[in-house]
């Protein structure tokens, strides 16, 4: 095998350099590759099919949660988060959801009391939609990361609730190129 150094790769404009049939160009083997601002370095999903619910009008966890390790300090990470709500309560009241880094004792990356969601119960019935939050973190660090889909009660004994049976929620984390 040959040994091809090289200080600069370049083309022509309007070229494309291409690798050969059934060959790999190994970016990562000999050091370090550095790919432009906005790539997508790593993306971790799960899905979840748990029913849950509370009274609390303190957020409280959901079993939506998932981790990810930055490669970088100056990567982001885009949350995303789809979940079957509900609201129940015998008058006016809604249930509202966010989502945390950490757990419901970390850092609520929503609005501190309203989150990124809510379903209101205007009729004493329960009432359901679907939460989709998003929120772009930029956590500054290169240690495990853990993002926690948080939901509370307004009160009166109203209940913010995960639908899961039959339906499923999902939260996706994917690493950006700071």
């Amino acid at each position: 095998m040959s040994t091809l150094e090289l200080k600069e790769l370049s083309h022509p404009a309007g070229e494309v350099i291409k690798i050969a049939a059934g060959k790999t160009l190994d970016l990562k083997s000999q050091g370090t590759t550095t790919l432009p601002t906005g790539s997508v370095l790593q993306v971790v999903s799960a899905t979840f099919g748990t029913d849950t619910s509370t009274t609390s009008t303190s957020f409280v966890d959901t079993p939506i949660t998932l981790s990810i390790t930055p490669t970088s300090t100056s990567s982001k990470i885009l949350i995303m988060v789809d979940a079957p709500i509900q609201s129940a309560s015998a008058g006016t009241y809604s249930a509202r959801y966010t989502i945390f880094r950490g757990t419901a004792s970390g850092t609520n990356l929503g609005h501190s009391a309203l989150g990124f969601a809510n379903v209101w119960d205007a009729d004493g019935n329960s009432n359901a939609g679907v939460a989709s939050m998003s929120y772009l973190d930029s956590p500054s660090t290169i240690s495990s990361q853990t993002y926690t889909a948080c939901m509370r009660s307004e009160g009166n004994s109203s209940e913010a609730g995960i639908m899961g049976s039959g339906a499923k929620a999902t939260i996706t984390l994917t690493e950006i190129q700071g």
